[in-house]
């Protein structure tokens, strides 16, 4: 097989991320060479400074090239997009609060998020976060969870994750399974949870429970060592997570992706031959590599790449769990709908501006 047929295939299990508001050489490459089956935008990627028409067009034009590269007739367009400290995109684009605050408001809001993201030609969310709000000191999630108890977590992901759907955006509940407990952010560090499955059982699981129930399609992994139940790898690369608790205890069948490879908890693994192969064989199904932290090479998505081919090629990964992962994939892509970039008007974003107003002056949780 001809050597970048082999590491296109990977591209059928990859969310990359872009480096700017325009595609560098760079991008051109790894878009027509790995054809990645979905693309993760920040806010590097949007012109920041200028009128609401001048950055959509902008943007209009990076989304459209994406495609021209790929050649997919359609893919993923994914956008990191929760509210309060984690929203990429200029003004106009609301400014909603953080889940914590949106309590009675969660259906509601996540209907205007969605409104918005199809504007900018999103069709899949990486929300709602199905973390507990548990640990004081979180510096990673926070009051970016619904809640500070399982009930109130599982109630607010849930609400949103349906608003989302009931407006035609994709969802994914994060971070699998519960990030919520940590002092330790994964971005710069591996956290370690000393959690039995027991404790996991009554506390961090109940909102993926919730979810599941509700049939969310996606489950994002993540990057935290829980030694009790697996004391050698993190969640990403754990089949005691991943298979037996998410898959046959949960009974999850959806799309599990992978946390961002980039991530300090894990990108040192990554880089080590035979770890894309542990993933699959864990239960991963797709793979983000955003290239926004640490001025991620474009070599470093190869070398990813490369170790996935070679995984086949050695037989440590197994065409029927790649073929399997993909299915999945697939399922999923056949009913995401596409969305154009467009603008909003006036109106929808100032209801949507006292929306977000009225989420505010609810009582503290």
């Amino acid at each position: 097989m001809p050597a970048l047929q082999r590491l296109e295939r990977f591209g059928n299990h990859l969310i990359l991320g872009i480096s700017g508001t325009s595609l560098s050489d760079e991008d051109k490459r790894a878009l027509g060479e790995l054809k990645p089956i979905g693309v993760i935008f920040f806010a590097k990627n949007f012109v920041d400074g200028v009128p609401y028409d001048v950055w959509l067009e902008t943007f209009q034009e990076l989304h459209s090239q994406i495609q021209e590269y790929t050649e997919r007739d359609s893919m993923f367009f994914t956008l990191d997009h929760e509210g309060g400290r984690v929203v990429r995109t200029p003004l106009p684009i609301t400014r909603f609060p953080q889940a914590l605050l949106l309590r009675s408001h969660a259906r509601e809001v996540a209907k205007a998020t969605a409104i918005e993201l199809k504007s900018l030609g999103i069709n899949l969310s990486w929300s709602p976060v199905a973390d507990i709000y548990s640990h004081p000191q979180n510096p990673i999630i926070g009051s970016r969870a619904f809640g500070n108890t399982p009930e109130t977590a599982a109630t607010g992901a849930r609400e949103y994750y349906l608003g989302l759907t009931e407006a035609g955006i994709v969802g994914c509940a994060k971070h699998f399974p519960g990030h919520g407990d940590t002092s330790k952010d994964s971005h710069v560090e591996l956290p370690i949870l000393n959690l039995t499955p027991e404790e996991l059982q009554n506390r961090e699981l109940i909102p993926f429970k919730a979810l599941i129930e509700e049939g969310i399609p996606l489950i994002m992994t993540a990057h935290i060592l829980f030694p009790k139940i697996d004391p050698d790898l993190p969640a990403t690369l754990s089949r005691p997570i991943l298979k037996t608790i998410l898959r046959e205890e949960l009974g999850f069948q959806g799309v599990v992706v992978s946390d961002d490879l980039d991530m300090k908890a894990v990108s040192d693994m990554f880089m080590q031959r035979g770890t894309v192969a542990r993933a699959f064989n864990a239960g991963c199904d797709l793979f983000i590599v955003s290239r926004n932290i640490y001025a991620s090479s474009i070599e470093r998505t190869y070398k990813i790449a490369e170790d996935f081919a070679d995984a086949l090629t050695d037989g440590t990964l197994a065409e029927l769990v790649v073929e399997s992962a993909k299915e999945r994939i697939e399922r999923l892509l056949a009913v995401t709908p596409e969305y154009s970039v467009q603008m909003l008007d006036k109106d929808t974003l100032v209801r949507h501006g006292e929306l977000a107003i009225a989420c505010c002056f609810e009582s503290s949780p």
